[in-house]
């Protein structure tokens, strides 16, 4: 055995297999990978979300191993493993006798802080390494928006496009124009039926039985045959493959439309590949210009620009806000909102159809696009007073693609507006006038969406008009809602105390709706 042996640890969503740690196989290199309830258990997560992860791991240790790699893997049903990343290193430090360890830069604020104070425990050296993955640094972000008093995302996406020559002609955006976005906001026909998604025939039974075993408690349903998500690099490729192919022509055309007859619509679903690093962004986006520039003009530019925006610009975004300020975005609650959820988030059970078809379709599928969060399930919780805490540990367990970096910029800042407006500079609740613009999801609800009060009126109506009232000290003077505020000052008295008292009903008896 070589004497300098070191010990490197690959987390969950570090299965990167083109990082260069994998260059070349090295005798005195042991990888270790683990499945442990520390991560299964600090939220009630979806079941497909556990499954998905184990199962990319899994194969990821698999495919270490048939590269030459010496791997440990610690499968959450083994006797020996102690269930967390700093029990189970101490054992293997004791037992197989390390010299060193390494590791790679953790995406979340939690296990960063936690391998930190574990490897200054350590008697031994470590070494930290980048993950290789993303188009920016933790420090980027901060650093490009250094002295300023905002952070829009629009100048660091533009910044990041011309930094790496995406869409770009020198220093001016390749078609003179930087934004589509108006180009990207129309609603689903109502006879147009999606491009079927592309499912996999993944078997998972063997990881089902060792996590109902272990007694793990989780959310949502596993589908009645095969498992459908990607869980290996190859299987990744091909869901890129099927978007660029399939998917692309239309996706920023309907990329915020809404319906209950499609639950991926247009969007690629790539988002769990690439959070786990199966998939790197810049492939991703390299593809996508590709099958752009191939298609002689077949394919639309506002297509493309929709997509790469989300990709280069939010995720990236997102990122480096997530580190410029955690750990205070995670206690931060500027509306000092204290509800619960309402029950009906973890079952659908609701008469609105909007949020019973975005639940449901979250509960079957681990799945939501951007828009559902965002301008249903979202706009809802802030809505009804929800506290961030509890409207982050929903999110974070119910998606697949949900990791913390990524999570809570999207919901606790931009959803749920609990930063005061730092990453997103309005609150992003609507009456049903919006859903209705953006989906079919009204027609034939229980709620009336044109009824503001009365009888089965859409509860987001009068709740709207509640929470600007309700926060009124700390968002009339936002430049991009006073003039909604406007509007509620001209209402008659009597209308406003009617949609008051209709909305104090709806959230006394909020888990009825």
């Amino acid at each position: 055995m070589p004497e300098n042996k070191t010990l490197r640890l690959i987390l969950g969503d570090q299965l990167n297999s083109q990082h260069s740690w994998f260059l070349r196989t090295d005798a005195s290199v042991t990888y270790v990978l683990m499945e442990v309830r520390q991560e299964t258990d600090y939220v009630v997560h979806h079941i497909q979300k556990v499954m998905a992860f184990f199962a990319a791991m899994r194969q990821f240790a698999a495919t270490l191993q048939e590269q030459g790699h010496q791997v440990i893997y610690f499968k959450i049903s083994d006797p020996i493993n102690k269930q967390s990343f700093e029990h189970n290193l101490q054992d293997l430090l004791t037992t197989h006798f390390f010299k060193k360890l390494e590791y790679l830069l953790p995406d979340e604020y939690r296990l960063d802080q936690e391998l930190q104070r574990i490897a200054q425990a350590l008697p031994i050296p470590t070494e930290v390494y980048d993950t290789e993955h993303f188009y920016s640094t933790r420090a980027e972000l901060g650093n490009f928006f250094k002295n300023r008093k905002t952070f829009v995302m629009e100048n660091f996406y533009r910044y990041m496009r011309q930094k790496h020559q995406v869409l770009m002609a020198g220093d001016e955006p390749e078609t003179g124009q930087w934004n589509y976005d108006q180009d990207n906001r129309q609603k689903m026909p109502a006879n147009h039926l999606p491009t079927a998604p592309l499912l996999f025939a993944n078997n998972i039974a063997e990881i089902k039985l060792e996590v109902e075993t272990a007694g793990i408690a989780t959310m949502g349903f596993l589908p009645e045959g095969d498992f459908g998500w990607p869980i290996n690099r190859a299987q990744a490729l091909a869901l890129l493959e099927y978007f660029v192919q399939n998917s692309l022509p239309l996706f920023g055309t309907f990329q915020d439309a809404m319906t209950p007859h499609s639950w991926s619509l247009y969007h690629a679903r790539l988002s769990f590949c690439m959070n786990s690093k199966m998939l790197a962004p810049r492939e991703v986006v390299q593809r996508v210009i590709r099958e752009w520039q191939e298609s002689a003009g077949q394919i639309a530019f506002h297509q493309v620009e929709g997509f790469i925006r989300q990709v280069l610009g939010w995720r990236e975004f997102m990122r480096g806000m997530y580190w410029l300020k955690m750990p205070d975005l995670e206690k931060a609650n500027f509306l000092e909102n204290t509800q619960k959820l309402p029950v009906w988030y973890w079952t659908g059970k609701t008469k609105m159809n909007c949020l019973k078809h975005a639940i449901s379709q979250s509960l079957h599928y681990a799945y939501a696009h951007h828009i559902q969060r965002l301008m249903v399930t979202g706009n809802f919780a802030l809505l009804a007073g929800s506290h961030p805490d509890e409207v982050d540990a929903w999110y974070l367990g119910i998606y697949i693609d949900a990791i913390q970096w990524v999570e809570i910029t999207n919901t606790r800042a931009l959803s749920q507006f609990a930063d005061g407006g730092q990453i997103g500079t309005k609150t992003y609740v609507s009456t049903a006038a919006y859903i209705n613009r953006m989906s079919s999801y009204c027609q034939g609800c229980y709620y009336d969406k044109n009824k503001k009060i009365g009888d089965r009126a859409c509860p987001f109506n009068s709740l709207y008009w509640n929470f600007l009232d309700q926060h009124e000290s700390k968002l009339a003077k936002n430049p991009r809602i006073s003039m909604i505020y406007k509007a509620w000052y001209n209402m008659e008295p009597e209308t406003k105390a009617a949609i008051l008292e209709q909305a104090q009903q709806y959230l006394e008896n909020i888990d009825q709706l």
